[in-house]
C-alpha cells in the first residue's frame, strides 16, 4: 500500500527508504510466535505417537510370530514357525489390504509422498482417520515380518496430526503446512533420536522453502519431541560404534568410489519398486489383494534369510559392529533388496529409512573387506548415509542422520562426499527419487531445487521505464483520454503531480479506459481519491517488492518513486518487466565468455614487478639520501 507521511519521514539520519526497509528474511509477522508455541504441542504429540507405534510393532510381532501378548521391541528372526512363517506376512498383507480399501487408500505406500501429496495438492489437509489407521496398518505390516522401517508411517501420522490440529485453528494453508511438517519432523525425531535430521528432511522434502517462518516452528516441533524422547526412551544414540579412525587422503578417495556404488544401488531399488508396482497394476485383481501377494514373496524370502524380516533395527547394530558373517550378508542384502521392492511395489504400508539402512549397510560392509583402507564399521556406516542420500536424493539428510545415529563425528567428510557422490549419480541417472515419482505418477511435478527467486536479485531500475505520461493532478476525464490516445507511452498508465511536482495520483491503461464507465461530465477534474495510487515501489527495492504489491492490489503497473523523495514519480514498472527480468538472468546464466586469457596474467605480472622495483627502488633511495645526510 502507498506508504503515509509519517513512514516517508520515519528514516535514520542519511538513509533512504526503499532497500533500507528490506531485511535478510521476510519473516516479521508475530504469528511466528504462535505458530511455533503450537509446534511445543505438536512435537510432545510426535513423540507419544513414536512411542504407541514402536509399542505395536512390538506387539504384532509377539503376536504373529511367538503367539504371546507383549509389547516388548523384538526380531522376527528368531521365530520357530517353520514353513507357516510364509504365510504370516501374507497374513498382514491381507489385513492392511482391508483396512486400505475399506478405511483409507491414504495408508498405502512409505508416507512420505502421500505427506507431499497432501502438502500440494489438498492445502495440507489429512483426513482425521488416516491419524489412527496409518500407524496401525503399518504396526501390523512390519509385526507380520514387513521389511519395512516405522519412520515413513511416523512422519505421516505425525505429519496428520499437525494437519488435523492445524484444522481446528484458523490458519492459511501455508501454516498449517508447517504445523504438518513440524508433526512429520518431530516423529522421525522421537524414534530416531535424530533432531537436526529431522530437520533436514523437513527442508530437503516437504517445506519447498527455506525460511524462518516455517523453519522454527519445524525446529521448535523436533527439539520437543526429541527431548520427550528423553523421557521416554534414552538419550543415547540408537546405534552407538567405537570411534572410527580420522580419514586420510586414501579414505576420502574410496569415500568417492563408495558413494558411486551406493548411486548405483539407489538407482536399481528405485527401478525395482515401481518395475514392481507397473507389474502389479497388470494383475487381474483388485489392488487390496496386492498386499497379500507381497506378503508371500517376503515369506519366502525370510526362508532364505530371516534377518531381512521385520524393521530390521538389530540387523543394522549387526552390521555396524561386524556380527554378521560374510555369506550371511551376501543374502541378506539380495533377500532385503528384493522383498522390500516386491511388497512396496504391493501398495503395502512401510517405510523406506530402516530398509536404505540395512541394504546401504550391507553394501558397505561387503566394501569393508576388499577396500585396503578404513574399517568396516566406517564402510558400513558410509555407505548407509550414501544410500539415503542418492536414493531420497537428500544428502545433507543422509549424512547428519547416520551422524546422530552413532555420534562418530570422525566419519562426517566421508560420509560428506560419499552421499554427494551418490545423489550426483542418481541426478544423472533418474529424472526423479523413490519419493517424487509416485507423486509425478499422479499427474504432480515436485521440484526439488531451493534458490533465491530472480526476482529477488534485481533491483526494479534495471528493467522500469523513464517515459510516461504525466498529468496534472486537477486533470479532467477528457484530458486523460487525450493524453493517453495521443502518447506513445500509454500502455504504462499515467502519473498525476501537484504543481510542484509531487504525485498525487496514478492510473494504469485499464483503469483510464474504464474512467468513462463511472464518470459522467469528461469536463469536471477528476475526484482525488479515483487516482490516488494503490501502491508504489521504490527504484532500488527488488523486483519481488515490485510483483508482490502488483498481485496484493490486482495491478497492472505501479509507479516507481526516487527513495530519497518518495513523492516524486521516475519512471512506471510493468508485469511485463517482471518477464523481461528473468530474460535478463537467462541470459546472465546462459551467455558464456572469457574474461581473462594467459597473456592478460603475463601482463598483469610485469605490472606487479613494475610496482615492486619501484616500491623498492624508492626504498634504496631513501637510504642512500640518509647515509649521505648523516655525512
Amino acid at each position: 500500500m502507498v506508504r503515509t507521511e509519517k513512514e516517508r519521514k520515519r528514516t535514520g539520519k542519511g538513509l533512504h527508504r526503499g532497500v533500507q526497509e528490506l531485511g535478510d528474511f521476510t519473516t516479521v509477522d508475530r504469528r511466528l510466535f504462535f505458530i511455533s508455541a503450537i509446534g511445543v504441542l505438536i512435537g510432545i504429540v510426535a513423540a507419544i505417537v513414536a512411542l504407541i507405534l514402536l509399542s505395536l510393532i512390538g506387539f504384532f510381532t509377539n503376536l504373529f510370530y511367538y503367539g504371546r501378548v507383549s509389547f516388548q521391541f523384538i526380531s522376527p528372526a528368531n521365530n520357530e514357525l517353520g514353513l507357516f512363517a510364509i504365510a504370516v506376512p501374507a497374513i498382514g498383507g491381507l489385513i492392511v489390504g482391508v483396512m486400505a480399501r475399506y478405511g483409507s487408500e491414504r495408508i498405502r505406500g512409505h508416507g512420505i509422498p502421500e505427506a507431499l501429496e497432501a502438502i500440494l495438492i489438498n492445502k495440507s489437509k489429512i483426513e482425521p482417520k488416516v491419524t489412527i489407521l496409518k500407524p496401525l496398518s503399518t504396526a501390523i505390516s512390519i509385526g507380520s515380518g514387513g521389511p519395512f522401517g516405522a519412520e515413513g508411517p511416523i512422519i505421516m501420522t505425525g505429519g496428520a496430526f499437525g494437519s488435523v490440529f492445524s484444522q481446528f485453528l484458523k490458519l492459511s494453508s501455508m501454516e498449517r503446512k508447517t504445523l504438518l511438517v513440524a508433526g512429520a519432523a518431530g516423529g522421525m525425531a522421537a524414534t530416531f533420536n535424530s533432531p537436526v535430521s529431522a530437520v533436514l528432511l523437513a527442508v530437503e522434502l516437504l517445506l519447498f522453502e527455506w525460511k524462518p517462518r516455517s523453519l522454527i516452528p519445524v525446529a521448535v516441533a523436533s527439539a520437543t519431541a526429541t527431548l520427550f524422547r528423553g523421557l521416554l526412551f534414552s538419550t543415547s544414540p540408537l546405534f552407538p560404534i567405537p570411534p572410527t579412525p580420522v580419514p586420510d587422503v586414501g579414505t576420502i578417495i574410496a569415500a568417492v568410489l563408495v558413494g558411486v556404488i551406493a548411486g548405483g544401488a539407489s538407482t536399481a531399488l528405485t527401478y525395482a519398486v515401481y518395475a514392481a508396482e507397473d507389474t502389479f497394476r497388470k494383475f487381474p485383481l483388485h489392488w487390496m489383494w496386492w498386499p497379500v501377494i507381497g506378503g508371500l514373496v517376503i515369506g519366502i524370502g525370510g526362508v532364505f534369510s530371516p534377518h531381512a524380516l521385520g524393521v530390521g533395527y538389530d540387523t543394522i547394530d549387526a552390521l555396524l559392529l561386524g556380527n554378521l558373517a560374510l555369506s550371511a550378508i551376501a543374502i541378506l542384502v539380495i533377500v532385503k533388496a528384493t522383498i522390500w521392492s516386491v511388497s512396496l511395489g504391493s501398495g503395502t504400508s512401510g517405510g523406506v529409512l530402516a530398509p536404505l539402512l540395512i541394504v546401504g549397510g550391507s553394501i558397505g560392509a561387503l566394501e569393508g573387506h576388499i577396500l585396503p583402507v578404513g574399517t568396516v564399521t566406517l564402510w558400513v556406516l558410509v555407505s548407509m548415509g550414501a544410500m539415503i542420500g542418492g536414493t531420497m536424493r537428500s544428502p545433507f539428510t543422509g549424512v547428519v542422520f547416520s551422524l546422530e545415529l552413532t555420534h562418530d563425528v570422525n566419519a562426517l567428510l566421508p560420509l560428506l562426499v560419499a552421499a554427494v557422490c551418490a545423489e550426483a549419480f542418481t541426478v544423472f541417472s533418474m529424472k526423479r527419487s523413490i519419493l517424487t515419482e509416485k507423486v509425478a505418477r499422479r499427474g504432480v511435478h515436485v521440484a526439488r531445487e531451493y534458490s533465491v527467486d530472480v526476482l529477488e536479485l534485481i533491483p526494479v531500475r534495471s528493467v522500469y521505464h523513464k517515459d510516461f505520461i504525466m498529468l496534472k493532478g486537477d486533470s479532467s476525464l477528457a484530458e486523460v483520454l487525450e493524453a493517453y490516445k495521443s502518447s506513445p507511452a500509454r500502455e504504462l498508465g499515467a502519473v498525476f503531480v501537484e504543481p510542484k511536482g509531487a504525485m498525487v495520483g496514478y492510473l494504469a491503461p485499464k483503469e483510464i479506459l474504464e474512467l468513462s464507465d463511472v464518470i459522467k461530465d469528461p469536463v469536471t477534474p477528476l475526484d482525488q481519491d479515483l487516482i490516488r495510487p494503490k501502491a508504489i515501489v521504490y527504484s532500488d527495492e527488488p523486483l519481488r517488492v515490485a510483483a508482490d504489491r502488483m498481485a496484493q492490489q490486482d495491478s497492472e503497473s505501479l509507479p516507481v518513486v526516487d527513495p530519497s523523495n518518495p513523492a516524486k514519480a521516475i519512471a512506471i514498472v510493468t508485469r511485463e518487466d517482471l518477464f523481461a527480468a528473468r530474460v535478463l538472468w537467462f541470459a546472465e546464466e546462459k551467455n558464456r565468455e572469457k574474461v581473462l586469457s594467459v597473456p592478460d596474467l603475463a601482463t598483469g605480472g610485469r605490472v606487479i614487478r613494475s610496482v615492486f622495483n619501484h616500491v623498492r627502488n624508492s626504498e634504496r633511495n631513501k637510504g642512500e639520501h640518509k647515509d649521505s645526510s648523516s655525512l
